[in-house]
């Protein structure tokens, strides 16, 4: 029952945030989202990137993956870096936590992904890497 598939690669600058969230919409659009389901897909994507490019490699150059897929009414969208991992994801998930306290991170991220998606899980290890899944059901 797939519907559509998408998976693109970038390095991890700040600047393919955006990139990241336009990708995004463009992706889902075939759902006929709602503007308010549309923005809400748009945000958490952008956390789960920026998680990606500030934490993931630690100022080190590296690939953040964005995949997506449809199927039915529901989207998917996995975000993921090979990058350095999260040693406590339950600590990671808490409201206001950052792991960057001397930069000017909010710690909302995962608050932010888990208020708009219907499913968030995260996957993590130790120098290995996090994977993000994010799912949304699209209803009218």
């Amino acid at each position: 029952m797939l519907r559509n598939s998408m998976k693109t690669e970038f390095i991890n600058r700040s600047d393919n945030e955006r990139f990241a969230r336009s990708v995004a919409a463009a992706f889902v659009i075939e759902l006929d989202p709602t503007v308010d389901q549309l923005t809400e897909i748009k945000t958490a994507v952008s956390e789960a990137v920026t998680n990606a490019i500030i934490h993931g490699y630690e100022n080190e150059e590296g690939t953040v993956t964005l995949e997506g897929s449809l199927c039915g009414d529901t989207v998917e969208f996995i975000v993921s870096d090979s990058g350095v991992g999260i040693p406590d994801i339950n600590r990671a998930r808490e409201p206001l936590f950052t792991g960057k306290p001397e930069t000017e991170r909010s710690g909302m991220g995962f608050t932010i992904m888990e208020a708009f998606m219907d499913i968030v899980e995260v996957e993590s290890a130790v120098g290995k890497g996090t994977r993000v899944r994010m799912v949304k059901k699209i209803s009218r």
